[in-house]
């Protein structure tokens, strides 16, 4: 993939600030504002179900995080995401902790089914989970998957119709026809709390600027990666490093993600 269209895709996305609609999880509600903020698009925490409707309905993206679910907030992701459908505004799933507990489970493979899901976001036992083919989650964390990474989430996506978006060493993102791995990142970004789901809130940002999912996530992702490793120079420890992320998120250009992300297409 030619760095030149994610440095392009920052730059529409910083042009247009996009509303991102997030229903997410309260441990990192405020990180995900923050990121989104940063990365140049503009970040709504809404979940009531009485106004999701309408705030979909100002939307560029709305991005649905199971993190912390509960039965109302459940509620709203669907009422959300019937009117994104009906509208045409990408939906960005990030199924945290599927394969932990049947709920979890259960609600994310709901979700695929009821909902037409633009992005599935998660880590490589979410994924497998979800695909069906053998996943490891201790609480939010993964712990693996079985089979190989690549052809799983090519699977999830074909069944899904959904770009899917494996997180890890090396970051998959797929359609089922074009694969790419974005290799961008710092081992820091795994020692803090909350960095997939900021990654997730990018996506909803990034799908606001173009109908090319595959692109708009190799963005999102190449642009955090780059953050991480430029963070990770100047960070003292796990802490100064989060201090460190969020700055370098805003600092990032256009001309950065040209000259920096280490993309390549299967």
């Amino acid at each position: 993939m030619d760095t030149g269209t994610l440095s392009e895709l920052l730059r529409i996305l910083r042009e247009r600030r996009p509303l991102v609609h997030h229903i997410t999880n309260y441990v990192t509600v405020n990180d995900c504002a923050n990121i989104t903020l940063f990365i140049g698009a503009a970040p709504v925490m809404a979940e009531a179900k009485e106004e999701v409707a309408d705030m979909v309905s100002l939307a560029g993206a709305l991005v649905l995080n199971i993190g912390t679910l509960r039965k109302k907030q459940v509620e709203s992701m669907f009422i959300a995401g019937h009117k994104a459908n009906e509208l045409g505004v990408p939906i960005i799933l990030d199924p945290v902790g599927a394969g932990a507990t049947r709920y979890r489970t259960e609600v994310a493979s709901r979700m695929l089914q009821q909902l037409n899901i633009n992005i599935i976001k998660g880590n490589a036992g979410e994924i497998g989970t979800l695909a069906g083919t053998g996943g490891v989650v201790r609480g939010v964390d993964s712990e693996g998957m079985t089979g190989d990474p690549v052809q799983v989430c090519r699977g999830l996506a074909d069944v899904t119709g959904a770009v899917v978006v494996m997180s890890g060493a090396a970051d998959i993102v797929t359609d089922g026809k074009r694969t790419v791995i974005v290799e961008n990142g710092h081992a820091m970004m795994g020692r803090i709390s909350g960095t997939g789901c900021m990654a997730s809130s990018l996506a909803g940002a990034f799908a606001a600027a173009s109908r090319d999912r595959v692109a708009t996530s190799a963005a999102a992702l190449a642009a955090f990666g780059i953050a991480g490793e430029r963070a990770a120079g100047k960070a003292y420890g796990p802490y100064s490093f989060r201090s460190m992320l969020m700055d370098e998120v805003a600092a990032l250009v256009p001309e950065d993600l040209r000259r920096s992300a280490r993309v390549r297409t299967l």
